[in-house]
Protein backbone atom coordinates (compact mmCIF):
# COMPACT_ATOMS: atom_id res chain seq x y z
CA UNK A 1 0.00 0.00 0.00
CA UNK A 2 1.30 3.32 -0.77
CA UNK A 3 0.29 6.29 0.94
CA UNK A 4 0.73 10.13 -0.13
CA UNK A 5 1.35 12.91 2.01
CA UNK A 6 -0.45 16.09 0.67
CA UNK A 7 1.35 19.38 0.89
CA UNK A 8 -0.54 22.36 0.80
CA UNK A 9 0.50 25.38 -1.34
CA UNK A 10 0.66 28.29 0.25
CA UNK A 11 -0.08 31.39 -1.94
CA UNK A 12 1.59 34.59 -0.55
CA UNK A 13 -0.23 38.23 -1.88
CA UNK A 14 2.60 40.26 -2.35
CA UNK A 15 1.31 43.00 -1.28
CA UNK A 16 0.67 41.50 2.52
CA UNK A 17 4.36 40.64 2.39
CA UNK A 18 5.82 44.93 2.11
CA UNK A 19 7.67 45.59 5.48
CA UNK A 20 5.32 47.97 6.23
CA UNK A 21 2.23 45.67 6.69
CA UNK A 22 4.96 43.19 8.63
CA UNK A 23 5.99 46.27 10.80
CA UNK A 24 2.27 47.25 11.42
CA UNK A 25 1.28 43.93 12.56
CA UNK A 26 4.08 43.65 15.74
CA UNK A 27 2.24 43.55 18.57
CA UNK A 28 3.80 45.23 21.66
CA UNK A 29 5.00 42.99 24.53
CA UNK A 30 4.99 43.88 27.96
CA UNK A 31 8.11 42.92 29.64
CA UNK A 32 7.60 42.15 33.35
CA UNK A 33 10.65 42.77 35.42
CA UNK A 34 9.85 40.05 37.54
CA UNK A 35 7.35 37.04 38.63
CA UNK A 36 4.79 38.27 41.22
CA UNK A 37 5.51 37.96 44.65
CA UNK A 38 3.27 34.41 45.92
CA UNK A 39 4.22 33.24 41.79
CA UNK A 40 6.19 30.33 43.09
CA UNK A 41 3.01 29.15 45.82
CA UNK A 42 0.59 29.57 43.25
CA UNK A 43 -1.39 32.30 43.98
CA UNK A 44 0.56 35.49 43.01
CA UNK A 45 -0.13 38.71 44.90
CA UNK A 46 -0.84 41.10 42.32
CA UNK A 47 -3.50 41.07 39.55
CA UNK A 48 -1.45 41.99 36.49
CA UNK A 49 -4.00 41.19 33.98
CA UNK A 50 -5.29 44.75 32.91
CA UNK A 51 -1.89 45.57 31.67
CA UNK A 52 -2.51 43.00 28.64
CA UNK A 53 -4.18 45.16 26.56
CA UNK A 54 -1.24 46.97 26.53
CA UNK A 55 0.71 43.71 24.96
CA UNK A 56 1.69 40.03 25.70
CA UNK A 57 3.51 39.57 28.62
CA UNK A 58 6.55 38.31 28.35
CA UNK A 59 8.39 37.55 32.31
CA UNK A 60 12.05 38.00 32.67
CA UNK A 61 12.66 36.66 35.94
CA UNK A 62 12.06 34.40 39.02
CA UNK A 63 10.31 36.12 41.90
CA UNK A 64 13.12 35.75 44.38
CA UNK A 65 15.83 37.53 42.04
CA UNK A 66 18.11 40.07 43.23
CA UNK A 67 21.51 42.02 42.74
CA UNK A 68 24.02 40.70 45.67
CA UNK A 69 27.54 41.44 45.09
CA UNK A 70 27.96 40.79 41.76
CA UNK A 71 25.52 42.37 39.60
CA UNK A 72 27.35 41.17 36.13
CA UNK A 73 25.72 38.10 35.65
CA UNK A 74 22.46 39.81 36.15
CA UNK A 75 22.94 42.44 34.19
CA UNK A 76 24.01 40.20 31.21
CA UNK A 77 21.10 38.06 31.50
CA UNK A 78 19.13 41.15 31.40
CA UNK A 79 20.75 42.26 28.39
CA UNK A 80 19.51 39.35 26.62
CA UNK A 81 16.38 39.13 27.69
CA UNK A 82 15.73 43.05 26.61
CA UNK A 83 17.39 42.40 23.24
CA UNK A 84 14.47 42.53 21.56
CA UNK A 85 12.81 45.62 23.37
CA UNK A 86 11.23 48.07 20.63
CA UNK A 87 10.06 51.45 21.57
CA UNK A 88 6.30 50.43 21.51
CA UNK A 89 7.02 47.81 24.18
CA UNK A 90 6.49 48.60 27.80
CA UNK A 91 8.12 47.70 30.77
CA UNK A 92 6.05 46.68 33.63
CA UNK A 93 8.58 47.40 37.42
CA UNK A 94 8.32 44.50 39.54
CA UNK A 95 10.97 43.06 42.34
CA UNK A 96 13.83 44.70 43.55
CA UNK A 97 14.36 48.29 42.94
CA UNK A 98 18.32 47.28 41.91
CA UNK A 99 16.57 45.41 38.67
CA UNK A 100 14.09 48.01 38.29
CA UNK A 101 16.82 50.54 37.93
CA UNK A 102 19.33 47.99 35.68
CA UNK A 103 16.89 47.08 33.55
CA UNK A 104 15.48 50.86 32.88
CA UNK A 105 19.26 51.72 31.68
CA UNK A 106 19.39 48.55 29.68
CA UNK A 107 16.40 49.93 27.51
CA UNK A 108 17.35 53.27 27.78
CA UNK A 109 20.75 52.55 26.40
CA UNK A 110 18.93 50.44 23.40
CA UNK A 111 16.06 53.02 22.82
CA UNK A 112 18.37 56.28 22.42
CA UNK A 113 16.62 57.43 25.70
CA UNK A 114 13.06 56.68 24.70
CA UNK A 115 11.44 53.83 26.19
CA UNK A 116 7.20 53.19 27.98
CA UNK A 117 6.73 52.24 31.40
CA UNK A 118 3.36 51.19 32.97
CA UNK A 119 2.47 52.71 36.45
CA UNK A 120 -0.70 51.69 38.79
CA UNK A 121 -2.53 54.12 39.71
CA UNK A 122 -3.64 52.88 43.11
CA UNK A 123 -6.99 55.39 43.48
CA UNK A 124 -8.11 54.37 39.86
CA UNK A 125 -6.86 51.22 40.18
CA UNK A 126 -5.57 50.80 36.52
CA UNK A 127 -2.08 50.93 34.62
CA UNK A 128 -1.02 54.22 32.55
CA UNK A 129 1.37 54.24 30.02
CA UNK A 130 4.23 56.48 30.61
CA UNK A 131 6.36 57.71 27.85
CA UNK A 132 10.00 58.25 28.61
CA UNK A 133 11.93 60.41 26.65
CA UNK A 134 15.55 61.82 28.63
CA UNK A 135 16.75 63.39 25.45
CA UNK A 136 13.69 65.85 25.95
CA UNK A 137 14.68 69.40 26.02
CA UNK A 138 12.13 71.75 27.65
CA UNK A 139 11.48 74.34 29.95
CA UNK A 140 11.93 72.95 33.51
CA UNK A 141 8.82 74.72 36.09
CA UNK A 142 9.57 75.12 39.49
CA UNK A 143 6.83 73.98 41.94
Amino acid sequence: MTSYIEHPILFVNAESMKYENIKNNYKPKVYVLQELPGTRAGSPKINIMSASKFGEFKFLLPEFSQIIFSPGPLIFKLRKLLSQYKTNDYLLLTGDPAIIGVACSIVSEMTNGRYNLLKWDKQDRVYYPIEINLNEKGKIEDE
